[in-house]
């Protein structure tokens, strides 16, 4: 099974790190991880992160 994730870094309290630390504690691996580039003037960030089990 196969799970796209967009993570996005907004700044340190605005993120989905998390999510993404919680699906590899269950076992998720990552198979692969594009970067999304970054957003307009907001200094974000974004990765388009794919996990499978």
């Amino acid at each position: 099974m196969q799970k796209a994730i967009v993570v996005y870094f907004l700044t340190e309290k605005k993120n989905n790190l998390d999510e993404l630390n919680t699906l590899l504690n269950e076992g998720w691996k990552v198979l692969s991880q594009k970067p999304m580039g970054v957003g307009g003037g907001n200094n974000a960030a974004y990765s388009l992160v794919i996990v499978e089990r």
